[in-house]
This record gives C-alpha cells, structure tokens and sequence, in this order.
C-alpha cells in the first residue's frame, strides 16, 4: 500500500472513532428530546460512519483500484482529508 492510500485508510479510521463518539452523542441527544433533527443526525453518524468503513475494505482488500494512478491516490486522500476535518468541526460542536 502507497503512503497515500495508508494515509487514507488511517483518516478513514480516525473518521469512524469520531463518528462513533457524535452517534453516541446524538443517540443520547435523541433519547433525552425525540426531536427529528438529533435523529436525522444521527442517521447521518451511521450512514457515514458505514461509508467509511466499506472505504477501509476497498482500500485493504481492492487497493489495485487506486494503484494505476496517483492522482487518483492523492485525490482520495484529499477527499479523507475534507472528511476528517469536517467531523473534526462537528465533534467539536456537539462535545460542548
């Protein structure tokens, strides 16, 4: 596996922790208020948080999809990077 793909499989895995840590959050936000938008987020914690680790399989076990080019490398890094950061964002909102 290329620095960029591992690199992108280490994002990938931070992105489920994180993910797991705001379901928690939101799954305790929605027992405590029953309001739809703490279960549409919730919703969104687990949908991504699966995205991710259909990601991870892809990336361990089909890594030959992404070898032919690096671009293509650099590029799903990228998009794990703005992932990260994004549920970087949340988690710091909703820990508060």
């Amino acid at each position: 596996m290329t620095p960029f793909l591992s690199a992108a499989a280490a994002l990938s895995a931070l992105n489920v922790l994180f993910l797991v840590a705001l379901g928690v959050v939101w799954a305790r936000n929605y027992w405590a208020f029953r309001t739809p938008l703490t279960l549409g987020l919730l919703g969104f914690a687990v949908v991504l948080a699966v995205e991710n680790l259909v990601a991870l399989s892809f990336l361990f076990s089909m890594g030959m999809l992404y070898t032919g080019s690096a671009a293509a490398q650099q590029a799903v890094l990228a998009m794990r990077a703005l992932q990260f950061v994004a549920i970087l964002f949340l988690t710091a909102v909703s820990m508060r």
